[in-house]
């Protein structure tokens, strides 16, 4: 990797002479050099874009191009969790309840032909196949943190688009204030649907304005790549301010109401996990703190843990949502 000092400061290399992946490395090298200096925040913050154009594709699966965001706060410049991790480290109960199930036995879920639902309080109800949905708007791709219940987490670059696309497209009633997201259940592709340890399907639900929120992703993709079965294919939600389990995987409907809908954790254990469930370390979990957490892929000897952050980092985006809320009540 080549940087020439010139008197104007730094020089680029000619193209010719790095490969893709040393141009994302000279580019997080600058970045975080640059980010020590006096303009540091801006500059930091371009790189870190720059950046995003080169992150290295597996090459597991088909890829999903897209453009880096633009979007305040949608770009982590955290180190990147790692595909192996992020693609074998899951809940994904439908496939099983060990971390290591659905990586093993998400090999059974058909993800073509596959539609979704908009349904409810909407002036436009329709049903949108794949392909469709691929089309709606341009992809971005996103590098969010996120943070389990469990106590870990992870950092991932999403590929995807705002779902307020999706939404703005089916026209919501004035009377709608909730979001339901309905989930695929079907017992010939999702062994796990044999255990009894939620009510199936999955369902997962946002107030509506949460779900307009920008950072509010559509999934398609991963790392470059269109989403592996385990993590959701093909369509799944991010919420990077929610803990993961609201982010629901391999949605077949989305329906709006008027009513707070019923979630399949919620329903579980309604004393552990509430409707809203933000990201908060002063808010613990009746069996756990939730104060700290574990970075998968930092299981060294030394590694000691994170500080979970208030909204998983993002409360500059999304406290104005919760204005005037106590947050220890609506966990």
């Amino acid at each position: 990797m080549l940087i020439r000092h010139s008197q104007q400061g730094f020089e680029p290399p000619k193209s010719s002479e790095i490969t893709p992946q040393a141009a994302y490395m000279q580019r997080r090298a600058l970045m975080q050099t640059l980010a020590g200096g006096v303009a540091g925040a801006a500059l930091a913050s371009w790189a870190g874009r720059e950046a995003l154009a080169a992150t290295e594709r597996p090459g597991k699966l088909a890829a999903l191009p897209a453009s880096p965001s633009k979007l305040a706060g949608a770009v982590s410049m955290e180190r990147n969790t790692s595909y192996a991790d992020a693609s074998s480290y899951n809940n994904f109960y439908e496939f099983g309840l060990e971390k290591s199930d659905p990586a093993r036995n998400a090999h059974t879920l058909k993800t073509r032909p596959w539609t979704v639902r908009i349904e409810g309080l909407v002036q436009n109800p329709q049903t949108l196949d794949l392909d469709s949905l691929l089309k709606l708007a341009p992809m971005e791709e996103r590098i969010y943190r996120l943070r389990c219940v469990e106590g870990w987490s992870m950092v991932i670059p999403w590929v995807g688009y705002s779902l307020a696309e999706l939404l703005k497209k089916a026209q919501p009633l004035s009377s709608a204030k909730y979001v339901e997201f309905i989930t695929l259940a079907d017992k010939k592709q999702m062994p796990g649907l044999d255990s009894r340890v939620l009510d199936w399907p999955y369902t997962e639900g946002l107030r509506l304005d949460e779900a307009m929120h920008p950072l509010t992703l559509l999934a398609f993709g991963m790392y470059g790549e269109v989403l592996p079965n385990q993590n959701g294919a093909p369509l799944r939600l991010v919420v990077p301010w929610k803990y993961g389990f609201k982010s629901a995987k391999s949605i077949v409907a989305i329906r709006l109401s008027d009513k707070e809908p019923g979630t399949a954790w919620n329903k579980a254990a309604r004393n552990e996990y509430g409707f809203y469930s933000n990201v908060n370390p002063d808010v613990p979990h009746p069996r756990w703190s939730q104060a700290s957490e574990r970075r998968i892929g930092e299981d060294g000897l030394f590694a000691k843990k994170r500080k979970t952050l208030l909204f998983n980092g993002y409360a500059d985006q999304v406290a104005s949502l919760y204005a005037g809320m106590d947050l220890k009540k609506f966990y």
